[in-house]
């Protein structure tokens, strides 16, 4: 008889999450405000959005027709993203994220993120 402790298949099996097919494609339209079709028909729906340490990002999304969930990786930011943010920081400006219309960014203890796509584009000073 094995106890709900010592079994690891439990959370290990919570913790895998399926991947799309077409990430690049899903992304832009992420970026545009589109809704996300669905490998399994219907469409995705994001259920959270995740910092990852090196500065990209994360995101969990939910079938709405046959509620699996899949994870799309954000790249990180390129050079002339972070460029474009430091120079609206530097003029005095509220910045905003280069891939999202007009989403102002926030401060996640000293860096400057995006909360829709996680990525990290500044250094707070």
């Amino acid at each position: 008889m094995t106890s709900l402790h010592s079994d690891g298949g439990v959370a290990a099996e919570s913790d895998r999450r399926l991947t799309l097919p077409n990430e690049d494609a899903l992304l832009r339209l992420y970026y545009d405000g589109g809704r996300l079709p669905s490998p399994a028909g219907g469409f995705l729906v994001v259920l959270g959005v995740r910092p990852v340490d090196d500065g990209s990002g994360s995101l969990l999304l939910e079938c709405t027709s046959s509620s699996l969930r899949y994870k799309i990786s954000v790249p990180k930011a390129t050079r002339s993203e972070r460029k474009q943010v430091r120079t609206l920081i530097d003029e005095g400006g509220d910045p905003k994220c280069p891939r999202h219309e007009g989403e102002i960014l926030v401060r996640i203890r000293h860096d400057f993120a995006c909360s829709s796509c996680g990525v990290r584009y500044a250094k707070a000073k």
